[in-house]
């Protein structure tokens, strides 16, 4: 059996792993330039001064590569789970060659576990792969955002690609299983993948771990803002401290009993400030704008030097210490439900298929 499921998949996954040794050939050949080309201008750029300059150059090399990189990475695993998962056996019931596997001594539970280990297997190996390159090659521009709790880049690093292909070929096999038709599985498959896959980066992935909370002096060496909140009324809005790679969730001023600072009780403490209006924030709702006038910004600090003395900033979030947790949480749980569908397809076959 093992045999038979192997000339099934023989053809797709040479084709698949024959494009990864492509990847693999046009990343080996870029990817040392790269590093050399940090370690020469970024790494050593602080006896220069000019940080800034070369981190802002060293960013334009290979922008399409990493954008091809960044969308192949998210592909991979539901294009393994559509045109893998879905069809493994959907396309036999369509066919009705399932029928002649079951008539030669090969029990239904044999048949579709065989399948789908061997599937399995091949698709999580695709999707680490691609993963453990991606990450080899961009380790350079990791270094220097120090950002790896972004969602994408979370995403496109480290062992949680093998997570999300085994949960997309597994949620394409249960489609096959249960509606028996091959398109239609295979639109489920995709519709579903990338609906977990955002919910659990939106709503799951930051309730993982319990975010820490870090106290800093109100403006004491991070930047504070002026302007209108949301809701209207105005507000500060301090920025977070320097965190490299860590995940920060929010950053609120609050008082010694942990009450947050109002827009009423700015308007108390600072009036000469309020009177002057609030920096309006740019198109696209992003707060950082232009220098505001002297005058606002000698009234902004004065306000935030006297709202010192009651209030403080709590930064909440997730240290970098915690990244690789983060992934092998992520990694274990989508594993779970793939074992969970993988377990669910098997039972759907042995006793509700005829």
């Amino acid at each position: 059996m093992i045999r038979v499921a192997w000339m099934q998949l023989r053809t797709q996954a040479l084709v698949v792993f024959g494009a990864l040794a492509g990847l693999a050939v046009v990343l080996a050949l870029t990817g040392p330039h790269l590093a050399h080309l940090y370690d020469t201008t970024v790494a050593s750029c602080a006896s220069h001064g000019t940080c800034d300059t070369a981190g802002d150059l060293f960013l334009r090399h290979d922008t399409q590569l990493r954008g091809l990189l960044s969308i192949l990475t998210w592909v991979v695993p539901v294009v393994l789970g559509v045109f893998w998962g879905a069809p493994l056996v959907a396309r036999e019931l369509e066919s009705g060659t399932f029928r002649l596997a079951w008539t030669q001594s090969v029990t239904r539970t044999h048949w579709l576990v065989t399948k789908l280990a061997l599937g399995a297997l091949a698709t999580m190996a695709a999707a680490g792969l691609v993963s453990l390159a991606v990450t080899w090659w961009a380790s350079p521009f990791d270094r220097l955002t120090l950002d790896r709790f972004s969602p994408d880049v979370f995403s496109e690093r480290g062992i949680v690609a093998v997570g999300y292909a085994a949960f997309a070929f597994t949620l394409g096999v249960a489609a096959g299983v249960v509606i028996r038709r091959t398109l239609p599985a295979m639109a489920v498959t995709l519709v579903g993948f990338v609906a977990v896959r955002q919910m659990f980066a939106t709503w799951v992935r930051p309730l993982l771990l319990a975010p820490s909370h870090l106290h800093v002096t109100l403006g004491g060496g991070t930047p504070v803002g002026f302007g209108k909140s949301d809701s209207g009324p105005f507000t500060l809005w301090p920025e977070p401290p320097n965190l490299p790679n860590a995940w920060v969730y929010t950053t609120r001023i609050v008082d010694d009993h942990g009450r947050e600072l109002t827009s009423q009780a700015l308007s108390r403490a600072c009036p000469t400030l309020t009177d002057l209006g609030p920096r309006p924030p740019t198109a696209g709702g992003a707060r950082a704008v232009a220098p505001a006038p002297q005058q606002v910004a000698n009234a902004l600090h004065d306000c935030v030097t006297k709202l010192a003395a009651s209030y403080h900033e709590v930064v909440t979030y997730q240290p970098a210490g915690r990244y690789w947790t983060f992934q092998w949480y992520e990694l274990a749980i989508f594993l779970a439900v793939a074992t969970a569908l993988a377990g669910f397809s098997v039972w759907w076959v042995r006793r509700r298929l005829v």
